[in-house]
């Protein structure tokens, strides 16, 4: 099965986009599965705030596993880190048009009565799966660029 498969086989078993993204990747990161659901959980949904879509917080905690900068002193390793998430992140929005969860689904989830329209509309079904998989697909991309 493919990143983007298991993705969206996470999602349609409960768990959030951030938390789906993240531990499609986990096995190739050395990270327990269990592990990354529990750390993406509180991605999901822009942080539960309509903010940054989480299923770019979950490529964003793949490319910060992969890449991350931990030697305080390394700005190359830092500036490396920084360009790639540019570029995940500068690729997601030409592609989806933003990065931010409630520009995505046209409505606020963390206001109750935009909330009640997200599922009446069946968004979260709609767009947060499309969201996975370009977030997913574009990662891959990245991935690949930078290796």
């Amino acid at each position: 099965m493919n990143k983007a498969d298991r993705a969206l086989e996470l999602f349609s078993n409960n768990f959030n986009c951030s938390q789906a993204v993240f531990a499609a990747f986990a096995p190739e990161l050395g990270i327990d599965e269990k592990l990354a659901l529990m750390l993406g959980t509180s991605f999901g949904g822009g942080a539960r705030n309509g903010e940054m879509c989480g299923a770019v917080s979950g490529a964003l905690m793949v490319l910060g596993a992969k890449y991350g900068h931990y030697n305080s002193s390394d700005d190359e390793q830092k500036g490396r880190a920084y360009a790639i998430t540019s570029e995940f992140t500068r690729r997601f929005k030409e592609a989806n048009g933003s990065l931010v969860c409630r520009e995505l689904l046209g409505y606020d989830l963390s206001k109750p009565d935009e909330m009640t329209c997200i599922k009446e509309k069946g968004l979260f079904g709609e767009i947060c799966p499309k969201m996975v998989k370009s977030a997913v697909e574009i990662l891959e991309s990245v991935l690949a660029d930078f290796e």
